[in-house]
């Protein structure tokens, strides 16, 4: 959906303006986007999920994956407004039922996401939902683990997307929307 650039509106400046930013944290070189100001501002917070929510409107979404964990805040209110299910996408070993896993690489290692097996399937229409968009690799995960249960992805939204970290790229061909980008 959206490319690099924000979204257009009073929406974008409104998420910006609430975004702290911390330098060297949590390593030198790095400018961390700390969203907790943007979460202790119930009118901005809203006006951000309806934002990340409003161009998959009548997308016929029938879940809302949530990743782990900083997307788990912006999910549940998106899944409420669309008024559809919320499933969510978790690290290995944290779901007590039957699982259905992905690998995916890692600047340096491995990591693993699992949702329960019965979570969607063949039919469901899935919008996956993280704050933030990086080098995309968890979100593609998700991706994979949609389609491989036989959902259909039908895009993914963020809160941010750090342009730099090439997760566009990696997702190319999707549709995805984020309302800011660094």
């Amino acid at each position: 959906m959206s490319q690099p650039g924000d979204a257009p509106g009073a929406a974008a400046g409104r998420v910006r303006a609430a975004i702290r930013t911390i330098p060297d944290f949590p390593r030198p070189g790095i400018l961390f986007r700390d969203i907790t100001p943007l979460l202790s501002d119930a009118a901005t917070f809203r006006l951000a999920t309806d934002e990340m929510a409003a161009p998959f409107e009548g997308a016929g979404v029938t879940h809302v994956a949530a990743i782990e964990s900083r997307g788990f805040l912006f999910a549940a209110p998106i899944a409420q407004r669309m008024g559809v299910g919320l499933v969510p996408v978790r690290k290995l070993g944290k779901l007590p039922y039957r699982t259905e896993q992905v690998e995916y690489a890692l600047e340096y290692g491995a990591s693993a996401l699992e949702v329960h097996v019965d979570a969607w399937g063949p039919g469901d229409r899935v919008l996956v939902v993280d704050d933030v968009l990086a080098t995309g690799g968890t979100a593609d995960a998700v991706c994979t683990l949609v389609e491989r249960m036989g959902g259909e992805v039908v895009g993914l939204a963020f809160l941010l997307e750090l342009a730099a970290l090439g997760g566009a790229e990696r997702l190319a061909g999707r549709r995805r929307h984020a309302i800011a980008t660094y």
